[in-house]
């Protein structure tokens, strides 16, 4: 990996979590990502199942772990399942995992071969008093479940050979789990909100007109592999002028020309946890009037946002409070007519044509990641803050982001440290 290694009481800690909120004789298993194909031959580089991650620490196709706290046997209890190598494995595609190596990683003393998993899963479903089986799916309401993953082909499989035995969803209590952030998971999502902060550093001072977009994601690429980061945590959205009023833009195609914006929505990836960082620059270095008083209009919104978040809060009714600043700046920004805002349809807000998206939402093992948006928010979450403002018909974007955690007694910004004031970037961008 090219991470530092990760203390194993984080996978320790937090599978003794998940036992406490297992039903009594019950078993759990999960189940690696696939190696996804492309054409011919090709993969796509490996990304682990985010949930098996967080409970074992193995970054490793083909891994499976089983947890059954009540086995009479102790060493059942927790068993890990890695990929066995071989010569020709090792010529072709490296190193992987051995027994102890995995057992080092995510603190499990019983690890077994994956090709072993079903002979050990049978021999513990009829003859270990198991009553219960947690199986896991991907429960995220924007999720694909078309794409038939190696969790959904392990579901279908256990259900069709062990009909009988009662099925729980493990997924609720994964969520609940992942939403709180441990220090371990805090230090490794600074170390991505770091290395995120210096590919920013860099780009300010890379950025001037004529430059293309995709030349500037190369500047972030760079930064970002040469801090231990396998990349961008998600693709990267490098959008100038007209293109920041796209939300989803990800051609990163057009060059950059005076006199325009650019808004930068991107983040690194580190030991699989993720940084979400949105900036708005001037392309040369110097914000128009027009959009240095929308730029600070913008920040105004996320500051007093920010200061909205607290344990106890319910997104929606937080988002709703977001969105009553936000229609203020908008009339100061004279995009909407006061008159006009007190006679409109509430079901159709006005502010919706220049804010059309959420205030934010929770980051960690995935980008959008997992946890009720209908919970109360709770001390150790991480959560965006990223309001913007969207002119189409002046041409220009702007959105600002940070990542915070909530804490007890207000927040704290995982992103203090890249600039966010227009005086600052100008600067920076003029040095």
């Amino acid at each position: 990996m090219r991470y530092e290694s990760i203390n194993n009481e984080l996978f320790v800690t937090n599978r003794k979590h998940l036992v406490k909120d297992l039903k009594a004789n019950s078993i759990a298993v999960l189940n690696a990502n696939d190696v996804m194909p492309t054409n011919s031959d090709g993969t796509l580089r490996f990304r682990q199942n985010s949930d098996l991650f967080y409970l074992s620490g193995v970054d490793q196709e083909e891994t499976i772990l089983l947890v059954f706290p009540d086995a009479p046997d102790k060493k059942y209890r927790e068993i890990l399942f890695v990929r066995e190598t071989s010569d020709l494995i090792a010529t072709w595609e490296g190193h992987k995992l051995t027994k102890e190596e995995a057992r080092e990683v995510s603190g499990i003393d019983t690890v077994l071969w994956t090709s072993e998993f079903w002979q050990v899963f049978k021999l513990l479903m009829v003859m270990g008093d198991v009553e219960h089986v947690y199986l896991n799916t991907n429960d995220h309401y924007r999720a694909d479940v078309s794409v038939e993953t190696r969790e959904s082909r392990f579901v279908k499989s256990c259900m069709e050979r062990f009909p009988l035995h009662r099925y729980e969803r493990l997924a609720p209590i994964l969520h609940r789990l992942r939403s709180v952030k441990s220090k371990f998971e805090l230090e490794l999502m600074q170390r991505a909100c770091d290395i995120t902060a210096s590919g920013f550093q860099r780009v300010l001072k890379f950025v001037k007109p004529g430059v293309k977009e995709y030349e500037i994601e190369a500047e972030w690429a760079h930064e970002f592999l040469r801090n231990g980061s396998r990349g961008f945590a998600y693709e990267p959205i490098i959008a100038s002028g007209a293109n920041s009023c796209v939300l989803h833009y990800i051609e990163n195609n057009q060059v950059c020309q005076a006199g325009e914006v650019l808004l930068l929505d991107v983040g690194a990836e580190y030991a699989n946890y993720n940084a979400d960082l949105t900036r708005t620059i001037p392309v040369n270095g110097k914000f128009t009037p027009r959009q240095r008083e929308v730029y600070d209009a913008v920040l105004h919104v996320k500051r007093e946002a920010t200061n909205m978040l607290k344990p106890g809060e319910k997104y929606y009714d937080y988002h709703r409070e977001v969105q009553k600043v936000m229609e203020s700046a908008l009339i100061d920004l004279r995009l909407l007519d006061r008159n006009d805002v007190k006679h409109q349809d509430k079901s159709k807000p006005l502010f919706q044509k220049y804010f059309m998206h959420g205030t934010g939402h929770q980051l960690g093992l995935d980008v959008h990641d997992v946890g009720s948006m209908y919970h109360k928010m709770r001390a150790g979450q991480v959560w965006t803050v990223e309001p913007g403002i969207y002119i189409r018909e002046e041409g220009f974007g702007i959105r600002i982001e940070n990542n915070v955690v909530i804490m007890d007694d207000g927040v704290f910004d995982l992103m203090r440290n890249i600039p966010e004031e227009a005086d600052e970037i100008e600067s920076i961008m003029q040095s």
